[in-house]
């Protein structure tokens, strides 16, 4: 989770607010998420599987993959983004070699799965996102703050 937190985070900081309604609109991009809603998307997924691997119910109250429709600004979403790190360095701290492979209902629907795989998805699905929104930013001049090191 630090990991990809120290990547994604310092790159919602690094895109101007005024490019936060951007998506890619050349080749294969129609319908895609805006860099915002990229964020948001981001935010919310983390919250969905880090209550599952809590066993707790989901604070985010965005109620959807999406997270909140009325979130629009720069601040908001960064500050979303950031608070869903949070919740889910909770949720990693509570992995034990004896639950990991409990099993605990999806954030995606009626199945059990087991603990671990809700706890690796924070992470792999965040990075996923991370690559698009890392495009996002290049085509607007913005080289991603990982990559100026």
């Amino acid at each position: 989770m630090t990991s990809v937190e120290r990547d994604i985070v310092p790159l919602a900081e690094a895109m101007p607010a005024g490019k936060y309604d951007f998506a890619p609109t050349g080749g294969e991009f129609k319908g895609v998420r805006t860099f915002a809603e990229q964020m948001k998307h981001v935010a919310a997924v983390i919250y969905m599987v880090a209550a599952s691997v809590l066993g707790e119910k989901n604070p985010d109250m965005g109620g959807s993959e999406n997270g909140p429709a009325a979130m629009k600004s720069k601040d908001e979403i960064v500050k979303y983004l950031k608070d869903s790190f949070a919740y889910a360095h909770k949720a990693m701290l509570s992995l034990t070699a004896k639950n990991l492979a409990e099993l605990v209902p999806s954030a995606f629907g009626s199945d059990k799965v087991p603990r671990v795989s809700m706890a690796t998805v924070a992470v792999w699905h965040s990075f996923d996102h991370y690559g698009q929104t890392v495009v996002y930013a290049r085509m607007n001049g913005i080289i991603p703050p990982a990559s100026r090191k």
